[in-house]
């Protein structure tokens, strides 16, 4: 019952900065954790980042501290700000929202989410 809409991506020189957005439909949209994940032609896809309901966040070692996820309940929106970005981070990016268990309030796993977009492709050229 939920779908999501990415946006936001296109072609930057290594060193820019991007900014995507995931547009969810829902009432309960505060209630989901959400992620993002990425993947290249040829490789499995990879977890990039998640946010619990409650705020928390998480990041693969791959971007930690030039990617920073976020939020926003009141839009029913999540985001992604890709900074020096690195043409290794060139990738189809995906976000999905999961549904918060009592055993789970986050997750790096893409078996552990419901919903899925249907992707937004950066290209970070050298």
């Amino acid at each position: 019952q939920v779908q999501l809409v990415e946006s936001g991506g296109g072609l930057v020189q290594a060193g820019g900065s991007l900014r995507l957005s995931c547009a969810a439909s829902g009432r309960t949209f505060s209630s989901y954790y959400m992620g993002w994940f990425r993947r290249t032609p040829g490789k499995d896809r990879e977890f990039v980042a998640t946010i619990s309901s409650g705020g928390s966040t998480h990041y693969a070692d791959s971007v930690k501290g030039r990617f920073t996820i976020s939020r926003d309940n009141a839009k029913n929106t999540v985001y992604l700000q890709m900074s020096s970005l690195k043409p290794e981070d060139t990738a189809a990016y995906y976000c999905a929202a999961g549904v918060t268990r009592p055993l789970r309030s986050f997750s790096r796993s893409q078996r552990e989410y419901d919903y899925w977009g249907q992707g937004t492709q950066v290209t970070v050229s050298s």
